[in-house]
């Protein structure tokens, strides 16, 4: 289990003034900025759970996630995993997590990629035994045999993020790890990591923790999200009842017979926000505010509509407008 007790993380900085003069004056300064990247969190994440870990860039995720695996010492406030600080007991949780980076790759630049992986054999101590059993699962799950005998540089993205991925459960970790794992890849291979993540978790228990900015990955995999802005958890609960936390949104759009200005609509006391595109007007709206019954009965009557699509609000705008928000 992953528990978190007021974790607080604040980075300190020299003031830096302007030019050469400058320069060598901030050597002997002792002004500081300071910048908290998070600030006093707390959860928990019970064994076996596949989590989201959601944000706007800078909002503190890949701080926590590094404070997580004992990268960085925390501020103040505590992070154990099984009741260990893993920055005070690195060797030991290093063999019970694995971590994916998606701008950084574990991987040896110049030798084939099964060697790293004999490199990392020998480095966790595996077992022949285990070893081909998991070489096995991951080369099932991953399809990694066709490029298993190249170099990793001369590897695609695609194929470099699903190495990456094989490299961090060779030791078949309690923990994973995840920060941007599907960044720059195409939908075939999103999908592939995102099965194959699935299948891990399903035969291995393997607790995830997922940071993305790719809210599929998240509709797809997680059960739970956590939501950090500004290093502050403003969510922290069920996929499922993030939309209705924050208002039962939805979006009808609608085809007219005649062009309408929007400005002359009835907002219904601001309630209504009205889009205006080519060839339809999309009308978004709260059902818990306003129901939908009133809007379509509304855009028959009154606007003379001749075809509609009613959807609710995706997890992505959902976020999006959360964020907003919090930035006002």
């Amino acid at each position: 289990m992953i528990e978190v007790i007021n974790l607080t993380k604040v980075f300190r900085k020299p003031v830096r003034q302007e030019g050469v003069f400058g320069m060598f004056k901030t050597l002997f300064s002792r002004k500081y900025e300071e910048t908290t990247a998070v600030n006093s969190i707390n959860f928990k994440i019970n064994d076996g759970e596949i989590v989201g870990y959601i944000g706007s860039n800078g909002a503190g995720k890949s701080t926590t996630i590094k404070m997580l695996c004992g990268i960085l010492m925390p501020t103040s406030g505590k992070v154990l995993i099984d009741n260990e600080e893993p920055y005070k007991k690195r060797k030991k949780i290093a063999n019970k997590i694995g971590v994916v980076f998606g701008q950084k790759t574990q991987l040896w630049w110049d030798i084939a990629l099964i060697e790293t992986f004999k490199i990392l054999k020998d480095i966790y101590q595996i077992s022949d035994q285990e070893y081909e059993e998991r070489l096995s699962f991951i080369n099932e799950v991953l399809g990694i045999k066709e490029f298993i005998n190249q170099p990793v540089r001369t590897l695609s993205l695609g194929q470099r993020m699903r190495a990456d991925l094989a490299a961090s459960w060779i030791h078949n970790p309690e923990i994973l790890f995840l920060d941007e794992p599907t960044i720059g890849l195409d939908v075939l291979v999103k999908q592939k990591i995102r099965d194959a993540i699935k299948l891990m978790n399903e035969k291995y228990h393997t607790t995830v923790i997922l940071t993305t900015h790719d809210m599929t990955d998240i509709e797809n995999l997680c059960s739970r999200v956590i939501l950090i802005d500004k290093g502050n958890i403003i969510y922290d609960g069920p996929l499922s009842n993030i939309k209705h936390k924050f208002g039962d949104l939805r979006t009808v759009e609608i085809r007219t017979k005649k062009d309408l200005d929007i400005d002359s609509l009835d907002h219904f006391d601001n309630l209504v926000t009205y889009t205006k595109n080519d060839c339809s007007i999309s009308i978004s709206f709260d059902n818990d505010k306003i129901k939908l019954e009133t809007i379509v009965d509304y855009a028959f009557k009154h606007l003379e509509a001749t075809d509609m699509k009613i959807s609710e609000i995706s997890i992505e705008q959902v976020v999006k407008s959360i964020l907003a928000k919090e930035d006002k």
